[in-house]
């Protein structure tokens, strides 16, 4: 194809948007309402598996030293806790400093008045693993340190984050999978009418000599530009909503978002995800679609 050939296409598609507004309108709107449907879809499931993966990271494995332990062993095990494979954080924990941790979780018991003379619990180690999926390797390495007492490793809590990370992720790929397979049915169904209604054009076209793709191809553009438009409005739209949203929530920090986390995963993180996502979905549905809706019309 020829260059003048080309621009003269894409000008006769770009025009077509202007010539054909009602039906352009209707399929861009349609098409970004699924847009929006499923990129609130993707970032409910981002932030929720985020939510879910900083908890897991959460669950503390805990090292409890023997009570006979001197202070040269509790030295030792201390440099060997902090030098152990997939370990990220220690905090070490005196029995006094256990007593007044567990006294402040206690509102209406006065612990440290109670065991003021007898501390009963045992010098314990806080580690912090670098992923939840090698606490049970380092728990065992762990357990061999010298003057380690016992490990208590949070096995069920682990089982229970990695299951429900999975099921969130799994849901949120379905919501996205269907969204797309209505935004495809709906898409192309208004192509078609759009195409049905300038049947007549396309057969005169045909009737006078123009080759099937000279007759696609301002199609294709036309297609192709309103599904990019309606990408760019999306995202537009997502983005901006995100991230007042993201804001709000900085803004109002509660117990209950602290314990997630205290925060959303930052636009700067996803934003290329969604706009990139929005204008492939864009040019597949529209172009694509518009360009195979008038194949049996081209049967002159």
């Amino acid at each position: 194809m020829r260059f003048s050939s080309f621009t003269y296409l894409v000008g006769q598609g770009l025009h077509n948007l202007r010539a054909n507004r009602l039906m352009t309108f209707a399929s861009m709107g349609v098409l970004t309402v699924c847009m929006l449907l499923i990129g609130a879809a993707y970032l409910l499931g981002v932030n929720i598996s985020a939510m879910v993966e900083y908890m897991g990271d959460q669950n503390l494995t805990i090292v409890y030293m023997s009570p006979d332990a001197s202070e040269e062993q509790i030295a030792a095990a201390d440099a060997a806790i902090r030098s152990t494979e997939h370990v990220v954080g220690v905090t070490y924990l005196s029995p006094e400093e256990v007593l007044q941790y567990y006294d402040a979780q206690m509102e209406n018991i006065d612990l440290a008045a109670a065991f003021s003379d007898d501390v009963p619990f045992y010098p314990n180690y806080r580690v912090v693993m670098d992923s939840p999926d090698n606490i049970e390797a380092a728990a065992g390495q762990l357990r061999q340190i010298e003057g380690v007492d016992d490990v208590r490793v949070p096995t069920d809590m682990i089982e229970i984050f990695v299951s429900l990370q999975r099921a969130i992720n799994y849901a949120c790929y379905a919501v996205v999978a269907v969204l797309a397979i209505v935004s495809i049915v709906v898409i192309n169904n208004t192509i078609r009418i759009t195409v049905f209604n300038r049947r007549k054009e396309i057969g005169i076209m045909k009737l006078v000599g123009a080759t099937n793709g000279f007759i696609r191809f301002p199609f294709f553009v036309e297609g192709v530009a309103s599904g990019l438009i309606s990408a760019a409005l999306a995202s537009g739209i997502i983005c901006g909503a995100y991230y007042a949203l993201c804001r709000w929530y900085a803004e109002h920090p509660s117990n209950l978002s602290q314990m997630f986390g205290g925060q959303l995963v930052p636009l700067t993180d996803v934003w290329y995800y969604i706009a990139g996502g929005f204008a492939l979905l864009g040019f597949v549905l529209c172009g694509i679609g518009t360009a195979t809706s008038i194949r049996k019309h081209l049967n002159v």
